[in-house]
């Protein structure tokens, strides 16, 4: 086990053998063939489905707009590409990772070489279109004996991933210069994280709430979305909605052109077919081009006058009302719903209403106003939950975050029981490596969302921390924890909130978070309002905090309860120049707030 230390793949290999997190045993009931005729048949499943469909509309880039070939690359470039490639690689690669590194030097003017032909000829090597898929499961609760509880992952070489790397870096360049990626989605975006998107379309609940409306979200969700993307579709859209041009758009018709793949499951491999359809799970690429194929959804949704957020292929459609319209409100969700489901055929893509939620917000005051009328999703009834799962995080009817907290103390706890079981065969270190990963991570993933939560309810997030601390260093049930808390010097939950708010404030106003947080971000020199000229004189880098009306409601929206985070911080912590410079500072000054 210690050997492993210094290759943290083999340490977690040996570790998930301890906690008996291992992969799920594979089945002989299914076998490679059988998986690959179930991949290829889904997909010509919702080829079907959506044959009838009307042809996809396509909206004009503005003027001006508009790329046509990519920058040549140089062998420092290349070089610098390589270092950051990560550890790792699949049967396709005839040498290891690491062993391209090491000598990188000697390889990249060959790379240069054949990395230029590829751009300037807008033509992907035939060898960089072959993959092979490897089959996950999508829990491991579910049945491994069934094609259905698998989703296909493509394992392409490391040179084609790093091709892709530079052509995306190219791309993106290109998209953030001219604003053409839509704001409000989140995935795969520097900065933007399944965290950040979930605080906006909280914040804008509880604000909602707040001026005493009740709000009504539901989570969509496709059918094998990446597979069945349809490539005329995408290169059309790439071209009159993104202004992709000449070789730069022949390189990715390439790209998407004559594709082989065959699924590895077993140690057998099924035989190699053509991929007709949809954009590689597993490449670089493929998640960015999903993006630009779905982007138009957010235009659509505006037109029925409410709000979307978009992560991948995860579509989340909101509005707010005063009570006495919600029936109305619910159905314009329902036509918005179905609109957005004509367009998903329109674009050869299939809305799956099994998987599809919907849940109403308000006051607890105001609980008795909700509709309880079923919601249709087209031949789908689907009633209201009193709890959905968005990105990972629970939200409930009230934005209480009750479940969401139970069911990371009952997480975190069940973790605690492995790690407690294989305690005396790891040291110390490599304990408190496995607390940090399995406990920590837990407790601080959407801890933002937890602002201005009841003391009773952060308190039992903090006994987490208290049982973590024991194991860590052995103690008793009943032995005084503070010491242990301060020697490891974890902050209290309340400060790790703070921690959290404050972080994202340092980012929104430096221009490293999402615009749709940043937004709601204003310094108070530049806000000209009285309360803000009062905020100014006590502290030159305060923000200013939203009026809301009520502290359990409006004040927890993360607008609010960001700026009075950042604004009770001493200048030395917000004045600090760069992001580690502050973390370090903020984590200093909280600590001795904490203890």
């Amino acid at each position: 086990m210690e050997s492993g230390r210094s290759c943290p793949r083999r340490l977690w290999q040996s570790v998930d053998t301890l906690l008996g997190r291992g992969r799920v045993p594979t089945t002989d009931s299914i076998d490679a063939d059988s998986l690959h005729k179930f991949f290829v048949q889904k997909v010509d499943g919702v080829r079907t489905a959506t044959a009838d469909a009307p042809p996809p509309t396509f909206v004009p880039v503005r003027d001006g707009c508009s790329i046509d070939a990519f920058s040549l690359v140089t062998v420092d470039v290349v070089i610098a590409a390589v270092n950051a490639l990560p550890n790792k690689q699949c049967a396709s690669d005839p040498l290891p990772t690491s062993w391209l590194k090491g000598n990188v030097d000697l390889l990249a003017p060959f790379f240069v070489e054949l990395f230029n032909q590829s751009l300037s000829m807008g033509y992907v090597p035939a060898a960089f279109r072959e993959a092979y898929i490897t089959p996950l499961l999508k829990k491991t609760d579910l049945d491994s004996a069934d094609a259905k509880s698998y989703r296909p992952i493509s394992n392409l070489s490391v040179l084609s991933k790093l091709l892709e790397r530079l052509v995306a870096r190219q791309l993106l360049d290109y998209l953030n210069s001219e604003r053409l990626l839509p704001e409000l989605q989140s995935a795969y975006r520097a900065f933007h994280s399944t965290e950040t998107a979930v605080l906006k379309v909280m914040a804008d609940i509880l604000l909602a709430l707040d001026r005493g409306d009740i709000a009504f979200l539901t989570l969509l969700d496709l059918s094998a979305a990446f597979d069945t993307v349809d490539h005329a579709t995408l290169l059309k859209r790439m071209e009159i909605s993104y202004g992709l041009k000449g070789t730069l758009l022949s390189w990715f018709r390439s790209y998407l052109t004559g594709r082989k793949q065959s699924v590895q499951f077993n140690n057998a491999r099924s035989l190699p077919t053509l991929v007709l359809f949809g954009v590689p799970q597993g490449s670089v690429l493929g998640p960015i081009l999903f993006l630009l194929y779905t982007a138009d959804l957010l235009r659509l949704v505006e037109q029925f006058h409410l709000y979307s957020h978009l992560y991948a292929d995860d579509t989340q459609i909101y509005g707010f009302s005063a009570p006495s319209a919600a029936l109305e409100l619910q159905n314009r969700v329902s036509a918005c719903v179905a609109e957005v489901s004509l367009w998903m055929c329109s674009n050869r893509l299939q809305l799956n209403p099994a998987k599809t939620e919907i849940l109403w917000f308000s006051s607890s005051r105001r609980q008795f106003q909700i509709p309880q009328v079923p919601f249709r999703v087209g031949t789908a009834t689907i009633a209201p939950s009193s709890v959905v799962r968005d990105l990972g995080i629970y939200l409930d009817s009230s934005l209480s975050m009750t479940t969401h907290i139970s069911k990371t103390v009952s997480n975190c706890f069940s973790a605690m029981r492995l790690i407690r079981s294989v305690r005396r065969s790891v040291s110390n270190a490599i304990l408190l490596s496995l607390v940090t990963a399995l406990v920590l991570s837990r407790i601080d993933y959407g801890n933002a969302t937890l602002a201005g939560l009841p003391t009773r309810q952060l308190c039992r997030l903090q006994s987490v921390l208290h049982a973590a601390a024991r194991i860590i260093f052995s103690a008793r049930k009943f032995d005084h924890v503070t010491p242990l808390l301060r020697e490891l010097h974890w902050l209290r939950v309340p400060e790790r909130i703070t921690f959290k708010l404050a972080s994202l404030v340092f980012r929104c106003l430096n221009g490293t978070a999402p615009l749709y947080l940043a937004d709601s971000i204003n310094r108070t020199d530049v806000v000209e309002t009285r309360r803000s000229l009062r905020l100014r004189s006590s502290s030159l880098t305060a923000v200013d905090v939203p009026v809301t009306r009520r502290s359990t409601i409006g004040d927890r929206a993360f607008p609010v309860a960001a700026a009075r985070a950042w604004n009770s911080l001493p200048s030395f912590v917000t004045s600090a120049s760069s992001l580690s410079t502050f973390k370090r500072h903020l984590k200093t000054y909280l600590f001795a707030v904490s203890y």
